[in-house]
């Protein structure tokens, strides 16, 4: 006998009224791994009467899929005298998919007796597994003891482990102060500019505002509008700035951070230059901050539009000294920590503005952007505006607040206003901020009507009134 030959109805039918023919039928194919995985995959739900003693056979099988399956089924069925050999299977099966399905099984149980082997299923080094533990012991809240157990495991050495934890026992949201629903902002900060240190402007906000950042910080040293007196102080700078973004960043929403590693010149010809992995140094003091990492999106540019490093490489040809053009950028995509997911922001918004929202047919499917760089007379790093309006597109609802602490030429606000959601931009440099003020593009024009421009001490004054 085949699968061709044995129906869905024929299975079915079997594990209802012939549950001992079923049984042989599998001792009859046991070589059969095709046709056994078929029957375990379709058993469905089993009735109460079911024997499932010869599943247990199943699970010396060679086949690690067979296994999985018959796992599986065994942990439809409320016996306890499978507990002991789903154990087995959770703390010695070669498969680390087998044995989470074991213990996963112990857990669908729900039974008294499965508690002790979760318990102890709690010590072991597979975080899976530990995982799944905590999924089947979870049932049992409340109980003083299984709380107890859970409870400890905050100083879990994995982070998944322990951010389980933390959800389900230590979540501080209820402490959590808040000005504004989720879908409302400060209005003093609505399409306005602000010419002064970002530290020092985020320092006068009090609640939490942003629903997206997106921004490319200053190169380190790389510009002249952008020096720092060593690469330490610049991480340390950026360290403070996306610190206070993140305190004024509403719960679970987002930040992109355009960067790219940069190449300090050499001295001398005596001398080697310096190449500085921004993004990936970077990295590290965000998640430490509590930013999630979400993904990485590569910008590629054309080859014709960045500084040639090859030149010399392409005369001599000699090894170790090649050097390849770099015509990508990353746009680091991290989310703000948050017990809740991405369903309950979204609950937050009026159906009519979520479906306004929605991403209309051709959005880009891959996290590799082809997008032509942005030259300018007067900023020398332009964000694209194609750049903006997919970052804007993709992680921000119409209406929410868009920001940029290094505003530069004030791209990211004309995009926002064209896509009809508000802006926040700071921005140091005096230059950049006249430029913003001056000036209109034919491309995504800065309202004067609808947009703000401020000192910082007039923002202060405003913003403390």
């Amino acid at each position: 006998m085949t699968n061709d030959m044995l129906t869905k109805e024929d299975i079915n039918d079997l594990k209802v009224n012939g549950n001992g023919k079923l049984a042989s039928i599998i001792a009859e194919n046991k070589s059969k791994n095709p046709f056994i995985l078929y029957i375990l995959e379709n058993l469905g739900y089993l009735p109460e009467d079911f024997d499932g003693s010869w599943l247990l056979d199943l699970l010396k099988s060679d086949n690690s899929q067979i296994r999985f399956w018959a796992v599986k089924n065994l942990g439809k069925l409320k016996n306890p005298d499978f507990l002991v050999r789903l154990n087995e299977v959770a703390l010695n099966d070669t498969d680390t998919k087998v044995r989470r399905e074991a213990v996963s099984s112990i857990g669908r149980m729900r039974i008294d007796e499965g508690k002790t082997i979760l318990l102890e299923l709690l010590e072991q080094d597979d975080p899976k597994v530990v995982c799944q533990a905590i999924r089947g012991l979870l049932v049992f809240k409340g109980e003083e003891f299984i709380d107890t157990k859970l409870r400890t495991l905050v100083t879990h050495k994995n982070e998944v482990v322990n951010s389980v934890i933390r959800k389900e026992y230590f979540s501080c949201n209820e402490n959590n102060v808040q000005f504004q629903k989720h879908i409302e902002t400060n209005p003093l900060l609505i399409n306005s500019v602000v010419n002064g240190d970002v530290r020092n402007i985020l320092g006068k906000i009090k609640e939490e505002c942003f629903h997206l950042t997106f921004t490319s910080p200053p190169y380190y040293n790389a510009r002249d509008y952008s020096i720092y007196p060593s690469y330490q102080s610049y991480l340390e700078f950026l360290d403070e700035v996306f610190k206070e973004v993140y305190r004024l960043t509403k719960e679970g929403r987002f930040l992109i951070v355009n960067t790219s590693p940069i190449i300090i010149p050499r001295i001398s010809r005596s001398h080697s230059s310096k190449r500085y992995p921004i993004p990936f140094d970077l990295h590290y003091y965000l998640v430490k901050m509590g930013w999630e990492f979400i993904d990485d999106i590569v910008w590629v540019k054309p080859e014709a539009s960045v500084k040639n490093r090859n030149a010399g490489f392409l005369q001599h040809r000699k090894p170790l000294g090649y050097k390849p053009n770099p015509v990508t950028e990353y746009l680091m995509v991290y989310r703000k920590q948050s017990d809740k997911l991405l369903d309950w922001n979204i609950r937050q918004y009026d159906y009519q503005i979520i479906n306004e929202s929605k991403v209309e047919d051709g959005y880009e499917t891959t996290n590799v952007w082809k997008i032509d760089p942005k030259f300018d007379k007067v900023h020398t790093a332009v964000f694209p505006a194609e750049l903006c309006k997919r970052v804007i597109k993709y992680y921000s609802i119409k209406n929410d607040l868009v920001f940029d602490p290094f505003g530069g030429s004030g791209t990211l606000g004309r995009v926002a206003l064209s896509m009809k959601r508000n802006f926040f931009l700071t921005e140091i440099a005096n230059n950049y901020f006249k430029y913003m003020k001056t000036f209109l593009r034919e491309d995504y024009p800065i309202d004067e009507k609808a947009t703000r421009f401020f000192s910082y001490e007039e923002f202060t004054k405003l913003i403390e009134s």
